[in-house]
């Protein structure tokens, strides 16, 4: 069984900048995907970005460019650097792990972002 803890979330100016992390416990595959949906009220959620333990990614055409996943295998830990943010990113955020891509099987308790002058 697989835990998420998120930490990151938070209110920020249009433009500005924030990292989540979430760190993964439990039972962890050596082969796995960690990443990041979201969430925006009244909006189906979708996938922000992804990274394999391989290091393949995969990013939403809306934060290419602006967003940057990363992962320290070693903590099981994932992060998304959220830079040039817009009122549309305005969401809640949530860590997933799972064992193929864009098939995540854990979420974690999502994180609210704020984008907001």
């Amino acid at each position: 069984q697989v835990q998420l803890v998120e930490s990151g979330g938070g209110l920020v100016q249009p433009g500005g900048s924030l990292r989540l992390s979430c760190a993964a416990s439990g039972t962890i595959s050596s082969i796995n995907t960690m990443g990041w949906y979201r969430q925006a009220p009244g909006k189906e959620r979708e996938l922000v970005a992804y990274r394999t333990s391989g290091g393949t990614t995969n990013y939403a055409d809306s934060v290419k460019g602006r967003f940057t996943i990363s992962r320290d295998n070693p903590k099981n830990t994932v992060y998304l650097q959220m830079n040039s943010l817009k009122p549309e990113d305005t969401a809640v955020y949530y860590c997933t792990y799972g064992l193929l891509p864009s098939r995540p099987n854990v979420w974690g308790q999502g994180t609210q972002v704020t984008v907001s002058s």
